[in-house]
């Protein structure tokens, strides 16, 4: 399925700040939320939608990537892991937008979040960054990639709970699961209350009684693992794509990172890229050029046979439409320049 552009999922401008970008996610997300949609498979559809266009307008290196490149700057189909997280994953990411809503906060609004759990922290792991360099060939046409990541990896021994086998986790005795607490102080305008991470159990509600031997309650151990994944065509020399959910996992059953793939290109020996174009320097003798002839030139599959008017005159610019590279929003191609240079020879016989 095409996706929309982010900016008419807000809808905002191109020029919207990132205080009207708040504002604009902010009424999504209320007016979509599941729980006040109860079964409305569309309405849960358009919650993860604002919470996706959101979370890449809202970064400024994200945002410039995806007003240079679209989609696929930012990941294509999969850059942003909102379609595959929970209604409490997308909470612990933007919650503190909705600090005050009906009351009690975000949370107290709506059952989807809980009471018992509150605002409580979802651990989530750090990004990892590659390089994947390709050929030319590679980036006209598209290329899948498999790459092998040292990482950290779910702890096979506790299922990533961070506690021993066969032992539980207990209810934090400060913030009796909320992950949470809160002040009240009293101050000449009256009762203040303040809300803070709670020390004891940072934030996550639950404290291991038993931790496990493997990961000492991490929850994560170092491993490794395969990823595959696609590079569209049209890609250019530093772009980076981003692939949710496949950076370190994050500690004590949190979410995984992204894996931010960062384009490079090999020089061809040939051909030189220029935006969607290519150009290619072809010279020719003076014969040639006065009586006309035919020339083979290299393209990205192999080689074009040309002709060579009579009379053409040293820097004349030939175009092969369609034979340069395709442009990575899907724009159509662009086009192989030939730049004819004519060889005077130095000294002539008689």
């Amino acid at each position: 399925m095409t996706k929309r552009d982010y900016y008419d999922v807000l809808g905002v401008g191109r020029d919207a700040s990132d205080a009207e970008l708040k504002k604009a996610y902010r009424k999504m997300a209320l007016k979509y939320h599941p729980d006040k949609n109860p079964d409305n498979k569309e309405a849960e559809e358009k919650f993860k939608e604002a919470a996706e266009a959101y979370e890449v307008l809202s970064d400024p290196e994200k945002r410039s990537r995806y007003d240079r490149f679209g989609h696929q700057g930012v990941g294509g189909a999969g850059g942003f892991s909102g379609q595959g997280m929970s209604m409490d994953d997308i909470f612990s990411h933007f919650g503190d937008i909705f600090g005050g809503a009906f009351g009690g906060g975000f949370s107290s609004g709506f059952g989807g979040f809980g009471s018992q759990t509150g605002r409580r922290r979802v651990n989530k792991g750090s990004n990892l960054r590659v390089k994947v360099r390709l050929s030319l060939k590679e980036i006209a046409h598209g290329v899948e990639k498999k790459i092998k990541l040292q990482k950290y990896v779910s702890c096979n021994a506790c299922h990533g709970s961070g506690a021993e086998s066969g032992s539980s986790k207990s209810t934090c005795p400060t913030c009796h699961g909320r992950g949470q607490v809160s002040r009240i102080t009293n101050t000449f305008l009256g009762q203040m209350q303040t809300t803070s991470t709670c020390p004891q159990c940072g934030g996550e509600g639950e404290i291991i009684t038993n931790k496990c031997h493997s990961c000492h309650g991490n929850g994560i151990v170092k491993g490794e693992e395969v990823v595959t994944f696609k590079v569209p065509a049209g890609v250019a020399e530093g772009m980076q794509l981003s692939i949710s959910g496949k950076g370190n996992m994050g500690a004590r059953g949190g979410v995984a990172g992204d894996l931010l793939v960062i384009i490079t290109a090999e020089s061809h020996p040939e051909l030189v890229r220029d935006g969607n174009n290519l150009l290619y320097n072809l010279y020719i003798s003076i014969s040639d050029a006065a009586l006309g002839s035919t020339a083979e030139v290299p393209t990205i599959d192999g080689k074009a046979k040309i002709k060579i008017a009579p009379g053409t005159q040293g820097g004349k610019v030939l175009r092969l439409k369609g034979k340069g590279l395709p442009d990575v929003n899907g724009y159509g191609k662009g086009d192989l320049l030939i730049n004819v240079n004519v060889w005077t020879p130095r000294s002539l016989s008689r």
